[in-house]
């Protein structure tokens, strides 16, 4: 039978989501769990990646297993033996061809931003003194939904058959004190969001203008766009799913 998995980690410990030859992963975390409470293997396909750092707020993953007699009860096993930086949400039993991946409709992320030093948030948000314009980052951040093709913002030697992705959300908002930029798409290339939010904030410094975030896109040049900001305010937020996936 085919299941999903709904889980939530802080990638402070871990090296992304899949699985590593020579570090410790999400994924890995997780197989190995269901394997010491179900004695047998179990692969975890992935909704997608997140790299090294990059927390999850809500991720799924598809599996393959024999009836699983008390989902609950599973649940709070796994619970019991993960460490407290993963949790499981829920199981769910899918139709045979549901695909974690490729059924999925739209992905979430957020960026937080701190620009106070507050040692809550260390680990969790960048720390940027820099003041900041939030009405011209919006207004790049608005650019992004004109455009498919995100070259420019992609990690380099990417293996991708295609830069092209649908995004049709991207803002910045103050809620308390965050600053949060929100953004939504069908895909994400590797190290998007991060490339992305550090061209905004270039934007936001007064170090490039709105127009300049048009010539970046263009370009389809990895080496114009922003610095890549660091691991550790990347949320993974929300991912959906069509009905008929999880029925």
């Amino acid at each position: 039978m085919r299941y999903f998995i709904q889980f939530s980690y802080n990638g402070k410990a871990y090296h992304g989501w899949q699985n590593q030859p020579n570090a410790i992963t999400v994924q890995q975390v997780l197989e190995n769990a269901f394997f010491t409470l179900l004695r047998s293997d179990v692969s975890l396909m992935g909704a997608g990646r997140t790299d090294a750092g990059v927390h999850a707020k809500q991720m799924f993953a598809h599996f393959d297993s024999n009836e699983i007699n008390d989902i609950t009860d599973l649940i709070y096993k796994l619970n019991a033996l993960l460490p407290n930086d993963i949790a499981v949400q829920q199981i769910i039993s899918v139709q045979p061809k549901a695909h974690a991946r490729f059924d999925a409709t739209s992905r979430t992320y957020e960026y937080w931003i701190v620009q106070d030093k507050n040692p809550f948030y260390d680990d969790a948000a960048y720390y940027l003194k820099h003041p900041l314009d939030i009405i011209k980052m919006n207004q790049a951040a608005a650019l992004l939904l004109q455009y498919e093709d995100f070259e420019c913002f992609s990690k380099s030697n990417t293996d991708v058959h295609t830069y092209l992705c649908n995004i049709t959300n991207a803002k910045w908002t103050m809620e308390s004190e965050l600053l949060v930029f929100t953004i939504t798409a069908n895909r994400f290339l590797r190290n998007m969001v991060r490339a992305i939010v550090g061209t905004l904030l270039d934007v936001g410094i007064g170090k490039r203008t709105v127009e300049d975030v048009k010539a970046i896109i263009n370009s389809k040049d990895r080496s114009n766009a922003g610095t890549s900001v660091p691991a550790k305010g990347l949320y993974l937020t929300e991912i959906t799913y069509p009905n008929s996936s999880l029925q």
